[in-house]
């Protein structure tokens, strides 16, 4: 999925009519039992915080057997529907389906936030996209939480809990109240991201850090956030919620270059007014992230 195509599209769960005509796509049906699948996991696992076996990926990443077992039920459910299509997930890695040939990848994140998760801190999301030559074409994000359900289809729109969504209408920065994530394990350009919060607290209506990706990009499109930037990311944290924005009439693309965001892992997502506003003080003071 390129830049250039991603900018050109630049209730409670039980009761989401996945009969809607502008969103009857059998993929995407199957992705939403997959995230309530995982949710039913995650859910149960709350109450019992203090039993979870943590364990650090490196510094300040880390996974619990939640993490493993989510995956793991979203993983079945999917192969049962599409054993043919590729998956990539954050804790399995990347998993080749019956046919090595398929232009179909699932992209999985089966707890985005897993730091809040672990503190009881109640922002964690159920991440899962579909994409086809690397272009997404399917999303979901849940809010275990909040029962809250966002989906997209590529061409059809995207809706929370049968609302159609649509990015905000806020045109100038000043107004704007703008979504991020500090880094957390690489540091080598936590510099860059001091100056850019720093400019950004006095010429913004506010930032926020809530440190679960999906769901930030989750509520740019739903209005929630006027923007949104980060650097570091990985493919799960950002496929489902591209196409939520895009699909929601914003931009979405990474802050320095025409490159796949995807692929950089630097994202900068909003409506188009206050996405170049944005870009032009991450350009000026900020550089791209080198690779790990």
């Amino acid at each position: 999925m390129d830049a250039a195509n991603l900018e050109r599209g630049c209730g409670v769960p039980g009761s989401f009519d996945m009969t809607n005509p502008a969103l009857n796509i059998a993929a995407l049906n199957i992705a939403v039992k997959a995230a309530r699948r995982a949710s039913q996991i995650i859910n149960r696992a709350t109450r019992n915080l203090d039993l979870l076996d943590v364990a650090s990926k490196q510094p300040n990443d880390f996974v619990t057997q939640i993490d493993r077992a989510a995956e793991a039920a979203i993983i079945q459910v999917l192969r049962e529907d599409s054993p043919d299509y590729g998956i990539l997930a954050e804790e399995s890695g990347l998993l080749a389906g019956r046919n090595p040939q398929s232009e179909h990848q699932w992209i999985i994140d089966p707890l985005d936030g897993t730091t809040n998760f672990i503190h009881g801190f109640p922002q964690y999301a159920v991440s899962i996209a579909l994409t086809r030559r690397d272009q997404v074409e399917q999303g979901v994000v849940y809010d275990v939480n909040r029962n809250e359900l966002f989906v997209a289809a590529k061409g059809k729109g995207a809706f929370l809990n049968d609302r159609r969504l649509r990015v905000s209408g806020r045109l100038k920065l000043r107004e704007a109240l703008i979504g991020t994530g500090f880094p957390y394990r690489d540091f080598r350009y936590l510099d860059d991201y001091l100056r850019i919060f720093r400019e950004l607290t006095q010429k913004t209506a506010g930032l926020r850090r809530p440190g679960a990706a999906a769901l930030d990009l989750a509520y740019v499109a739903a209005g929630r956030l006027d923007g949104f930037w980060e650097f570091g990311l990985s493919p799960w944290d950002m496929a489902a919620g591209s196409l939520l924005i895009t699909e929601a009439g914003g931009y979405v693309c990474d802050p320095f270059s025409d490159a796949n965001c995807l692929r950089t892992g630097n994202i900068i997502a909003a409506p188009p007014r206050i996405l170049a506003q944005l870009q032009a003080v991450i350009q000026r003071l900020g550089k791209a992230p080198a690779a790990p």
